[in-house]
């Protein structure tokens, strides 16, 4: 078997190339998907938060310490 040529070697990279591309791209777009969730539920356990530092009896009392500390 011939050894293939310069073009052909540089083809088979340039594939390779593109589809590792293409698998960080797909990456890149999951990894963004996920941070903006996270980014959705901070802010609703900050509302949370904030909403339960306006007096919320229910809401304060799962973060007071215990008597005992």
């Amino acid at each position: 078997m011939s050894q293939p040529s310069s073009t052909e070697q540089l083809e088979v990279k340039i594939a390779h190339l593109d589809q590792a591309i293409h698998e960080l791209s797909e990456a890149l777009y999951q990894q963004q998907l996920r941070m903006d969730a996270q980014d959705r539920l901070i802010r609703q356990l900050i509302e949370r938060l904030e909403s339960g530092d306006r007096g919320s009896a229910g809401a304060n009392a799962q973060f007071e310490i215990p008597p005992h500390y």
